[in-house]
């Protein structure tokens, strides 16, 4: 099947679509987008448990060397206060890791924002296919009912009028045949009548889903910032308790990274096995949820020459109908006005409402037809009383209305800009567990290094922004007495 107009599956797509799958008992698993098959749902999970083999083999790692930092250090000889070599290195280490954790930041929220694009791109589109689909049912319901009411009251008093010639009594009749057939036609053009599936609705539930996931991203991006910044003023300001308080704060974060990375990387692979050949899914779960026929939903999802239009017949039929009678009106209007003078007003009646049916027909034809790119647009504004089509004369930018349009914007959005936020958004996961790991090694060393605050310092109200003393230079002073210190009298 081909793609929709305007789409191609990006080389991401291609790339990931190789990757090999494989379930839990690591039989390889086909790269095709079957997410009802158990085999492919637990080869997705398998995708999620690799980055929670990544979560407890990064916390293995930091347990054996924060065990061997705290177990294996040589003691320190009794009254030694030279630091110990290579302090400021790990102080650096820590800061350097720290620094590329908010470069994974940046990265995440472009990644966030353009996941939240490409989805508000295919809610677009399902809310733009829903008012074509309004549009079709509204025409045809309105035109059926202007066609009802003058068979109903302008062609019976035409009858009624022309009784005493049967001629033209028998021309009436032949327009109202023609009138009921045209209706009929044109009651089987409303395909979306009845369906259960309406897109409005898979927009508000695409929309509601992608609101919460950006509020989450957003908090998770903020608290690693906010960690990563308070730990850089810890170390700055050699705050033993604030640096504790963000060890902890770290591995919490490095927990919720590895997790958004499995989420990520399976949400990853699942849209490019659908995005690789997206009509077979996307034409079998309509079918499903809608009953239409294959050849409706073929022709507005492939939208090809080698899929014919399904209303084509009934297009034509109508376009016939409306055409005799018209030529039947003029004849009776040539025929009868000067012989019936009292039936000039139902005539008149009768070509108003035709001139309406013959516009809303033509808008119909737009409407159904898969691409439907005119160089002039009848662009459909909605007004409190009917559909008023004005005719685009000036040079302006318009949208096709057509679901074939909708559709490949959809794909676009999802299978391009969504998956490249993906893809930006593990790269944040990526780069904020490597980040995340190397500060937590690095803490413990950096913290355990800080200087022991002055009691006297801490006794000052006036002197706690006063940076520490030198060693050996401390004051001989009654506040030495610490704790219990009390203040020089004035």
């Amino acid at each position: 099947m081909g793609a929709p107009p305007g789409y191609r599956p990006s080389a991401w797509v291609h790339l990931l679509h190789q990757l090999p799958r494989a379930d839990f008992q690591l039989r390889p698993v086909p790269s095709g987008f079957a997410p009802q098959e158990q085999e492919y749902q637990q080869a997705l999970l398998l995708v999620v448990a690799l980055a929670g083999l990544g979560l407890g083999l990064s916390l293995i790692c930091i347990a054996v060397y924060l065990i061997r930092f705290c177990c294996c250090r040589p003691p320190e000889p009794p009254g030694s206060k030279s630091p110990t070599p290579g302090g400021g290195c790990v102080t650096w280490s820590c800061i350097v890791a720290l620094l590329v954790g908010c470069t994974g930041i940046g990265i995440g929220f472009y990644g966030n924002s353009e996941t939240s694009d490409g989805v508000s791109q295919l809610s677009s589109a399902l809310l733009h296919a829903n008012h074509t689909l309004s549009a079709i049912d509204h025409l045809v319901l309105e035109t059926v009912e202007r066609l009802g009411e003058a068979v109903r009251t302008e062609l019976t008093t035409l009858e009624e009028v022309l009784e005493p010639r049967t001629e033209l009594v028998a021309a009436a009749r032949g327009a109202r045949r023609q009138a009921e057939a045209v209706a009929q036609q044109l009651q089987g053009l409303a395909f979306w009548q009845g369906v259960p599936l309406s897109p409005l609705q898979v927009a508000e539930d695409v929309s509601f889903v992608e609101e919460y996931r950006w509020l989450a991203y957003v908090l998770l991006l903020l608290l690693e910032l906010l960690v990563c910044l308070f730990t850089l003023l810890g170390l700055a300001k050699q705050s033993k308790w604030l640096v504790i308080v963000m060890t902890v704060m770290s591995l919490l974060v490095l927990v919720l990274s590895w997790g958004s990375m499995g989420l990520e990387a399976a949400t990853a692979v699942g849209l490019s096995d659908f995005c690789s050949n997206p009509d077979p899914y996307i034409l079998n779960l309509t079918q499903e949820e809608t009953g239409l026929s294959s050849d409706i939903l073929s022709y507005y999802f492939l939208c090809n020459q080698a899929v014919s239009n399904p209303f084509q017949q009934r297009l034509t039929l109508s376009q016939r109908a409306l055409a005799n009678i018209h030529s039947q009106l003029l004849g009776l209007e040539r025929e009868a006005v000067p012989q019936f003078p009292s039936a000039q007003k139902p005539l008149l009646s009768l070509e108003e409402t035709l001139n309406v049916t013959e516009g809303n027909f033509h808008q119909l034809v737009a409407l159904l037809h898969c691409r439907g790119l005119h160089k002039l647009l009848l662009s459909v504004f909605w007004s409190k009383t009917a559909w008023v089509p004005v005719l685009a004369l000036d040079q302006v930018q318009v949208t096709s209305l057509l679901c074939t349009s909708d559709y490949g914007a959809a794909l676009r959005g999802l299978c391009e800009d969504a998956l490249e936020g993906l893809l930006f958004l593990l790269l944040f996961s990526l780069l904020s567990a490597g980040a995340l790991a190397a500060a937590l090694c690095s803490l413990p060393r950096a913290w355990a290094l800080f200087p022991p605050r002055n009691p006297s310092v801490l006794c000052s109200g006036s002197r706690l922004s006063e940076p520490l003393l030198p060693a050996g230079l401390e004051p001989a002073s009654p506040l030495r007495s610490f704790p219990g210190c009390r203040r020089r009298p004035h």
